[in-house]
C-alpha cells in the first residue's frame, strides 16, 4: 500500500484503496495539514461546500499566500474514491463526453504543433504511462509528452511529486490538455513547490517554445504570492497564460489568476440529460474583485474590463467543468488506477487545450477577447451559464449567473466568466 509523502514538515498520510477498471489502486485520501502555513480555509466564515458535505478532499496541502494546487479527489459518504469506478462510465466525465459537451469533436484534428505547458511541483516518474493509458482508453492517439525540470533539462528532476502532494494534480493536467486537444504537444514542467520555483518554470517553458501555459494552482489571499515582481513572470507578449480561479467560492481568490495578463478560468458543474448537456455555476468556483481586501494589494483593472461593480481586476474570464458531482475521470499510474477528480484544476488545462485547438495563442491578450465579444458572437461561440452562484454577494453578477437589472452585467458572472466553450471560435 502506497503512502502519499508530503513536503517536510508536512505529515505523511495513508493512501486508501481506490477504484480501477481492472483492479485496485492506492489514491491519496487527503493532503494533510501544513505545519508551516495557515490553512487555506481558516479565513473563511464557513468552508467550501465540497468540504462541508464531504464531496471531495484536496489532493494537495492547503495553505494561504503560498502555491496550493486545486485538484479535488471526489468522495461519497466520506470515502474516496468511489467504489466500482469504470473509466467508460462511472469515474466521471470521459474525454469523449467533454469533447461532445463543448462542441469540440469537429475540431479535434487541429492543434498539431501547438505546445501547452503545465506547471507542476515535483517529479512524476510515471507520467508517460499515465499519459499513454488515458489517451489509449479514450482513443486519443499516441500524443507527445515531454518532461523538463525547472532548468529546461530532460534530466535531474526534482524530488517526487508525492513529496509535494502534487501527483494527482500533475496527472490531471496532462490528461485534460489531451482531452481537449489530442494533437497538442504537452510540456510537463517540474520544479519545487515555491512561488519562486514556479516563476522560474514559467520563464523556462517560454524559452522552450511553449505558447500556452496552464497553472492549476493559486496563492489564496495574495495577488503576488509574496513577490512584488510576481506579475512579470506572466506577461510575455505572444504567450497565453491561464490560471485556475480557485475552489473556495466567492471572494477567496489570488495569484496568478487575478493578474490582468492571465486568462482566469472559473468553473461550472456539467450535467447530462439524455444526449443533451447543460451547465450551472459550480458553487465553489473562485471569483470576485481583486481589491486590496481580497489579495493584499489591489490589481489594477485592465482597460478592457468595463463591469461596474469592481474597480480592480474582475475574476474570472471564462469557465468549464470543475464540479465534483460528478468530476472528471482521471488515471494515475503512480497510484495504479482510475478515480474521480474536480476543482478549477480541471478547467484551466482543459481551456488551455481549447486554445491549442484554435491555434490563436500568440494573438491573445489575456482575457481581453472574451470581454470584447459582441452579443451575437457570445451567444454563438460560448455557452451562456444562466444559473447558479458561488456565494453571497447580494445576488449581483460577481457571484451569481443570470443576475438581472442593476445586479446584472450582460451575460457575465464572476465564477462562470463569459461562459464555457461552444466550439473553438471564441478562443
Amino acid at each position: 500500500m502506497k503512502f502519499l509523502k508530503l513536503a517536510a514538515p508536512l505529515v505523511a498520510v495513508l493512501a486508501i484503496t481506490a477504484c480501477s477498471a481492472g483492479g485496485s489502486s492506492n489514491v491519496p485520501t487527503s493532503a494533510g495539514t501544513s505545519l508551516a502555513g495557515q490553512s487555506a480555509f481558516a479565513h473563511n466564515i464557513g468552508v467550501p461546500e465540497w468540504q462541508a458535505k464531504h464531496l471531495a478532499r484536496p489532493a494537495c496541502p492547503q495553505v494561504t499566500g503560498k502555491p496550493t494546487c486545486l485538484a479535488l479527489i471526489s468522495e461519497k459518504n466520506g470515502i474516496s474514491p468511489l467504489s466500482g469506478c469504470n473509466p467508460s462510465s462511472t469515474c466521471g466525465w470521459t474525454a469523449t463526453q467533454l469533447e461532445t459537451a463543448y462542441n469540440l469533436t469537429g475540431s479535434l484534428g487541429k492543434g498539431k504543433g501547438q505546445i501547452v505547458a503545465v506547471i507542476e511541483a515535483g517529479d512524476d516518474p510515471d507520467a508517460a504511462t499515465t499519459f499513454s493509458t488515458y489517451r489509449s482508453t479514450y482513443k486519443l492517439g499516441t500524443g507527445t509528452l515531454k518532461k523538463y525540470n525547472a532548468a529546461g533539462q530532460q534530466s535531474n528532476y526534482p524530488p517526487s511529486c508525492e513529496d509535494y502532494g502534487w501527483c494527482v494534480e500533475t496527472d490531471l493536467d496532462i490528461e485534460m490538455v489531451s482531452a481537449a486537444c489530442p494533437k497538442c504537444t504537452v510540456y510537463l514542467m517540474e520544479g519545487g513547490g515555491s512561488s519562486n520555483d514556479f516563476e522560474t518554470i514559467e520563464t523556462e517553458a517560454v524559452k522552450l517554445g511553449a505558447t500556452i501555459l496552464s497553472n492549476s494552482w493559486i496563492c489564496y489571499g495574495s495577488g503576488d504570492c509574496g513577490d512584488p515582481n510576481f506579475s512579470n513572470y506572466f506577461d510575455t507578449k505572444g504567450i497565453a497564460y491561464l490560471a485556475a480561479s480557485g475552489d473556495e467560492a466567492y471572494d477567496h481568490i489570488g495569484g496568478p489568476s487575478v493578474l490582468a495578463s492571465v486568462v482566469a478560468v472559473g468553473g461550472t458543474q456539467l450535467e447530462e440529460s439524455g444526449s443533451k448537456y447543460s451547465e450551472t455555476i459550480w458553487n465553489d468556483a473562485g471569483a470576485g474583485c481583486a481589491d486590496a481586501t481580497e489579495v493584499g494589494t489591489a490589481i489594477p483593472k485592465p482597460s478592457w474590463q468595463k463591469d461596474p461593480d469592481c474597480t480592480s481586476r474582475t475574476d474570472a474570464d471564462v469557465s468549464s467543468e470543475a464540479g465534483v458531482s460528478p468530476g472528471v475521470a482521471e488515471y494515475a499510474a503512480i497510484y495504479g488506477g482510475w478515480f474521480t477528480v474536480g476543482g478549477t484544476s480541471v478547467a484551466s488545462p482543459f481551456t488551455a487545450g481549447v486554445i491549442g485547438l484554435m491555434g490563436n495563442a500568440t494573438k491573445l491578450n489575456a482575457g481581453e477577447g472574451f470581454w470584447k465579444l459582441k452579443a451575437k458572437k457570445l451567444k454563438k461561440e460560448l455557452h451562456d451559464i444562466k444559473s447558479g452562484s458561488d456565494g453571497s454577494c447580494g445576488g449581483e453578477y460577481l457571484c451569481t449567473a443570470g443576475a438581472k437589472g442593476s445586479l446584472g452585467y450582460k451575460t457575465y458572472s464572476g465564477p462562470g466568466g463569459w461562459g464555457s466553450p461552444n466550439g473553438i471560435a471564441a478562443y
